[in-house]
């Protein structure tokens, strides 16, 4: 019989190659996040509607009143971020492992800015919204969970 020990530690070293590139890749997205929006034409009217979002509940007929105003800087914004489904013309469906995982921990950073807010709510709005499968709502939920939010 072989002895597979060399095998297994040459895969374990492999998967910590990888896994450190990701870290990296998700490391740099943190680093760059939103940065579009501090530079016009974003920053304008983020200047003007970052405080009305933040009284507001997300998902709500006010909340999507202040989005429509936004719209030229949202265009913007999601034309420039691959992390949100508009990015794509397929929408969640064009989006990458890396997208995602920038994607769920955005909505739960900006469900901190909004009254009220939370990831699970961010969940089921966005899972309406975008389309999302009752399949990858359940891993978001079971991430959140995990997380301890």
């Amino acid at each position: 019989m072989e002895d597979s020990t060399q095998s297994t530690l040459n895969h374990k070293k492999r998967v910590e190659e990888l896994l450190t590139l990701a870290s990296e890749e998700i490391k740099n997205r943190g680093i760059n996040h939103d940065n579009s929006k501090l530079e016009s034409p974003e920053k304008e009217l983020f200047d003007e509607h970052t405080h009305k979002l933040g009284g507001s509940i997300f998902g709500s007929e006010q909340y999507n009143t202040f989005l429509k105003d936004l719209k030229p800087a949202l265009d913007h914004h999601y034309e420039n971020n691959s992390h949100h489904p508009e990015h794509y013309d397929n929408g969640i469906n064009g989006m990458d492992l890396f997208d995602l995982i920038e994607l769920f921990f955005d909505w739960k950073a900006s469900g901190e800015r909004h009254r009220g807010g939370n990831i699970y709510h961010s969940i089921e709005i966005n899972k309406e919204r975008f389309g999302i499968s009752d399949q990858l709502e359940q891993i978001l939920k079971n991430t959140a969970k995990n997380k301890g939010y």
